[in-house]
């Protein structure tokens, strides 16, 4: 992920922290529930060369490109610091081969990437709450349309992911929200039936601002 786009989504943050009121606002907690509604951006950092069936380079490579969509996470305390998060969303995502004097589109997806991490959460009584957690995630891909008369299937799986967010308290119950998460995740790609294959890590990086309310 840019290192620009996170840097600006993070001022954005600390910006309207800056606008918020000083006071009356409710700390994070054991039992507590947080529904947040975010923005996000998906972005595969994705690496995979294509190969024939006799795993000759083709010269070409695999290019996935990124979406921005609305997501919803869902946040429980067991204590004051570790909670457990599960997000959801779907986000579609352009396939293409690349290489020199190629640029081609193959493959349209929809993908379903939900996550489920456990995160350790420093300062929880504070305005400003940064938080690290780690878990598993799924990607399943759906609706896939196929472009120029490529036919591609990709297989299914399951990953890992880390995160790194940040919580600013606002006034009442609501808070802004900041989060990154790193996912690693590979998959197979099938192209005419294998006549070309490619095993492509797509490790995306989902990165998201919003707003959360606290139960």
């Amino acid at each position: 992920m840019k290192n620009a786009y996170l840097f600006g989504l993070a001022g954005v943050v600390l910006l309207l922290a800056g606008a918020a009121q000083a006071q009356d606002f409710t700390p994070k907690s054991k039992g507590q529930f947080i529904v947040t509604t975010r923005l996000t951006t998906v972005a595969p950092d994705e690496s995979g060369d294509i190969k024939t069936a006799a795993g000759v380079d083709s010269g070409l490579e695999v290019e996935v490109g990124n979406s921005t969509v609305p997501t919803l996470g869902f946040t429980y305390f067991f204590t004051d610091h570790i909670a457990v998060e599960g997000i959801l969303g779907t986000s579609k995502h352009k396939i293409k081969a690349v290489g020199a004097g190629t640029d081609l589109e193959v493959h349209e997806t929809w993908v379903l990437p939900p996550i489920v991490t456990v995160q350790y959460h420093f300062n929880p009584k504070g305005r400003v709450s940064p938080y690290v957690g780690a878990g598993v995630n799924a990607m399943i891909f759906y609706e896939g349309k196929d472009k120029n008369g490529f036919k591609v299937d990709l297989d299914n799986g399951f990953g890992t992911a880390l995160q790194a967010g940040v919580d600013v308290a606002l006034k009442g119950k609501w808070a802004l929200n900041f989060d990154a998460k790193k996912v690693f995740f590979e998959t197979d790609a099938d192209i005419n039936s294998g006549a070309l294959k490619s095993g492509v890590t797509l490790d995306p990086w989902v990165v998201s601002v919003g707003a959360a309310y606290r139960f």
